[in-house]
């Protein structure tokens, strides 16, 4: 039952995806597109290269262009560099994976440092044993308790 529910969900945001790349808003592109003169995301950035993007976003989805299509048109233009996300092939696949790998390291390393160092650490009978006159007089104190 929990398996269908997940495959119901995965379908529902599919469609949502879908939808995005048929009926792009100027706001979803402009968060997604990179300004090539001060490398900021063109919603923030107010160059005047920026502008002109910005209007041209508007005419492409006027004339029914889908995201993917605009996108391809600015990388025609602009190269990759526009894109703010690296795309998930070639070279690129590198800026995805190197977190998570780095993430994995440190946890690894981390791990081995702690492991270690709970290791080394001396069992109990080993740490400073008691004065046999301090044991005797510590048995005594503890046998007038009982």
């Amino acid at each position: 039952m929990r398996l269908l529910g997940v495959c119901l969900a995965a379908l529902a945001l599919t469609g949502a995806a879908a939808a995005s790349d048929q009926n792009p808003t100027p706001a979803e592109l402009e968060s997604e597109l990179v300004c090539p003169v001060c490398d900021s995301t063109l919603d923030t950035s107010n160059a005047e290269i920026a502008r002109l993007m910005k209007a041209r976003i508007r005419e492409l989805i006027a004339a029914g262009a889908t995201k993917s299509e605009i996108k391809d048109e600015f990388v025609e233009q602009f190269g990759t560099r526009v894109l703010a996300e690296p795309p998930k092939r070639g070279f690129n696949l590198l800026a995805w994976l190197l977190p998570l790998v780095g993430g994995g390291l440190a946890l690894v390393a981390v791990g081995a440092v702690a492991w270690g160092w709970s290791r080394s650490r001396l069992p109990a009978e080993a740490e400073a044993a008691l004065d046999p006159e301090l044991e005797r007089r510590l048995d005594d104190e503890l046998d007038r308790f009982e």
